[in-house]
């Protein structure tokens, strides 16, 4: 069976996920909230880098114009 992406983002509610934005920056969090443009809200974010937590963000909207890709954490 063949799943729309919005069937995806709805599955991944309440979810852990990795980010990779654009400009190379990987973001992980719990998936929370997501709109027609694919701006996703993460709480308990982490930014990582080379996989180790660089920084915790917090919650945090991200852009959908700036995401690359996600996948499951």
């Amino acid at each position: 069976m063949n799943e729309r992406p919005f069937d995806l983002l709805n599955k991944s509610i309440g979810q852990q996920i990795l980010i990779r934005l654009k400009n190379g920056t990987d973001i992980r969090g719990k998936m929370t909230a997501f709109d027609i443009h694919m701006n996703i809200v993460l709480d308990n974010a982490e930014e990582l880098e080379e996989g180790n937590v660089k920084t915790k963000v917090g919650t945090i909207l991200l852009r959908g114009g700036n995401i690359l890709w996600m996948s499951p954490a």
